[in-house]
C-alpha cells in the first residue's frame, strides 16, 4: 500500500472510531502497513499516582508497563522528557543529543532493548491545559526502523493521539459552540496545510500578510493549539479541510 494511503486509511478509521478496541485495532493495521511492531499513545503522566482523564493505548509488552509504572517513569522516561524539545517528530537515535543522559536514562532504555523494544520515533504532542502527550513507533530489538515511513508516522500519530483524546473524554468538543472557523480562516488553514508561508497565502487569497498571520493566530486560538501543523490536524479531523483539499492544488 502507497506511504500516503496508509495515513489516509488510518485518519478515517480513527476519526469514525467509537472505542479505545477499534482505535487499538487501526493502531495494529498500520503498523502492520508500515512494518513496525509498537505503538504507545499515552499523556506523559504517572498513571499510577495521578487520576482524571488521560490517554493511554499501546501494544508494548505487559512486562514493560509493570515495571514502568513501578518505576514511575511517566514523567521522567528519556523519551518522554525529549518531547519537550522537539516541535516534530524524532528518532530515538536522536535523543542523546537532544537531552543529557543520565544512567537511570540508560538503564530504561536498556530495559525497553531486552525487553524486545528497538529503534523507535515519537511524536510529541501538546495541548494547553493537559499534561503532555505522544504517539511512539517502535520495531523489534535488532530491527532498523523504516525511516521511509517517518512522514506518514508524523501524521498517524497527531491523529491518533487526537482520537485517543476524544475517546477517553480528555479532548474538548466543539460542536455546541458554533463554526469552529470562519470561511477565511478556514482558506488560511488550508494553504497552511499544502505548506505555502503566510506571505504565499496572502498572495494567494488577495489579502494582507498580516491579516493571513491574524487568521491564522485566530483559528489557532480557538482550537487552543500553538503549531500551524497540530491546526492542521484539529482541522481535518473535525471535518474543515480534508486530505483531498488538500492535494488539489
Amino acid at each position: 500500500m502507497p506511504r500516503f494511503q496508509i495515513a489516509e486509511v488510518f485518519v478515517e478509521n480513527a476519526c469514525s472510531a467509537p472505542t479505545r478496541d477499534a482505535l487499538y485495532d487501526a493502531l495494529v493495521q498500520c503498523c502492520s502497513d508500515m512494518g513496525v511492531r509498537y505503538f504507545a499513545l499515552t499523556h506523559h503522566i504517572d498513571f499510577g499516582r495521578e487520576a482524571g482523564p488521560a490517554v493511554r493505548l499501546h501494544n508494548y509488552p505487559a512486562s514493560w508497563e509493570a515495571w514502568f509504572d513501578e518505576k514511575g517513569l511517566g514523567r521522567t522516561d528519556p523519551i518522554h522528557r525529549a518531547c519537550n524539545l522537539a516541535g516534530v517528530g524524532f528518532a530515538w537515535s536522536a535523543v542523546p543529543r537532544m537531552i543529557k543522559l543520565t544512567a537511570d536514562d540508560r538503564c530504561v532504555l536498556d530495559r525497553a532493548y531486552q525487553i524486545g523494544i528497538g529503534e523507535g520515533f515519537t511524536i510529541p504532542a501538546s495541548v494547553p491545559g493537559e499534561a503532555l502527550g505522544s504517539c511512539s513507533f517502535a520495531v523489534d530489538a535488532g530491527q532498523p526502523f523504516p525511516e521511509q515511513f517517518q512522514f506518514v508516522c508524523q501524521l498517524i500519530g497527531a491523529f491518533a493521539f487526537e482520537a485517543a483524546r476524544r475517546i477517553s473524554g480528555s479532548r474538548i468538543l466543539f460542536a455546541d459552540h458554533g463554526p469552529i472557523l470562519t470561511d477565511r480562516q478556514r482558506d488560511c488553514v488550508l494553504w497552511a496545510a499544502r505548506g505555502k508561508t503566510d506571505w504565499e497565502i496572502s498572495v494567494i487569497l488577495g489579502v494582507g500578510h498580516e491579516t493571513v498571520i491574524q487568521h491564522l493566530k485566530h483559528a489557532r486560538e480557538r482550537y487552543g493549539v500553538q503549531k500551524r501543523a497540530l491546526l492542521a490536524v484539529r482541522a481535518l479531523f473535525d471535518g474543515l479541510i480534508s486530505f483531498s483539499d488538500i492535494l488539489k492544488h
